[in-house]
């Protein structure tokens, strides 16, 4: 039977996030010290650990199937594959960095300006688009001494918190690109991997899904019913139960994280009870 080759990062910042999405798949792999790959035990899935940058062109030339990495590596790499899907972890942004003693005003301020990266591709590209001249240095790793040590003025990277940016007294002051964990795939996937990476990807939007959502449980008296029903944007027809005090019914339904308290103050103002609320493993839909 084929096995589908996955790619994800040996070690670094998407290593957890990538391996805690296939457990949460429900797909038991063996993680030794200092592995190269491993098989999965209970689904046709081989996985190889590999670099970061490395992994694109992996999949471009068919070592591996599919692969999870940082969508900023991808569009800076400029391979052949295919994004399939976003997967919610590793969010990041790629931005321009300045000496907090320089008073930026624009963009303009950039023209001229030394600036070292790792992505020569992406910040050529934002500059075009911008009519800025500057003379950018490839370099790889601690991009964020080079303004301190003389190399540069200034920096492009990738930055989460802001922490380190801070602690090398630098300040963010233009966004070139949102970037996250992705699932891309090579282009000539047969058949039969199709199959198995369709699986997968099910298995993965279940679980996404249910990141995003909580189960809701809750008394609502019946004359607010179908107000409180149509305040309910989750699963279009929530569970109504009959409860022994004839004035109430029982809802269950399934609400989204991110308007989780509105949903939730509008419901008590609709004279909900006894609210309930449960997190979920997974959602088939």
């Amino acid at each position: 039977m084929d096995k589908l080759k996955i790619a994800i990062q040996k070690s670094g910042r998407l290593y957890e996030d990538s391996i805690k999405l296939l457990k949460d798949c429900s797909i038991e792999i063996n993680i030794g010290i200092d592995k190269l790959k491993t098989t999965a035990l209970n689904f046709p899935l081989e996985i190889l650990f590999l670099r970061d940058d490395d992994i694109p062109q992996y999949l471009e030339d068919g070592v591996a199937d599919i692969g999870i990495v940082g969508k900023n590596v991808l569009l800076e790499k400029r391979k052949k594959i295919n994004i399939k899907e976003s997967l919610g972890f590793g969010k990041c942004r790629l931005s321009i960095a300045v000496p907090k003693s320089l008073i930026y005003k624009n963009i303009n301020d950039l023209n001229g300006k030394k600036i070292a990266t790792s992505y020569p591709f992406l910040v050529k590209k934002f500059f075009r688009k911008k009519c800025i001249k500057s003379d950018i240095h490839e370099i790889s790793g601690a991009v964020e001494i080079a303004p301190g040590i003389g190399l540069a003025d200034c920096i492009c990277d990738l930055v989460s918190s802001g922490s380190t940016l801070f602690m090398n007294g630098l300040k963010e002051v233009e966004t070139i690109l949102k970037s996250e964990a992705v699932l891309a795939a090579n282009i000539n996937l047969t058949f039969s991997k199709k199959i198995i990476m369709n699986k997968l990807l099910f298995r993965i939007r279940s679980v996404k899904q249910a990141k995003n959502n909580k189960y809701i449980l809750l008394n609502a008296p019946n004359k607010q019913l179908q107000s409180i029903i149509s305040s309910l944007p989750g699963i279009k027809n929530p569970v109504i139960l009959p409860l022994s005090n004839s004035k109430f019914s029982s809802v269950h339904s399934v609400i989204n994280e991110n308007d989780f308290w509105k949903i939730i103050e509008n419901l008590k103002s609709l004279g909900a009870k006894d609210i309930l609320v449960i997190p979920i493993e997974k959602i088939i839909l």
